[in-house]
């Protein structure tokens, strides 16, 4: 299993529509991917989970993911966080 820290650079945090961008994101890859935000972990492939942390901006989580393509996923989702869910 491979994991990074990244924080929420938007204003508006991780609501709707970053959320959707996360999820969209995260099922193109075979990888299970995972969210952790203090003590919850959500599957990073569901749109309820993700939107249930309820991340602000600033916000620290640990997005891990497990398989074989599990480090492509993680490079393409941390881009996400670096362009600000292209909201900026």
């Amino acid at each position: 299993m491979k994991e990074v820290k990244l924080r929420i650079k938007n204003k508006l945090g991780l609501h709707a529509r970053p959320a959707a961008l996360f999820v969209k994101t995260a099922a193109k890859f075979k990888s299970d991917v995972f969210i952790h935000r203090d003590s919850q972990v959500v599957n990073g492939k569901s749109i309820m989970g993700v939107m249930m942390l309820a991340a602000e901006m600033g916000a620290e989580l640990v997005i891990s993911a497990n398989g074989d393509d599990a480090e492509d996923a993680l490079k393409m989702i941390s881009e996400l966080f670096e362009r600000k869910f292209d909201e900026e």
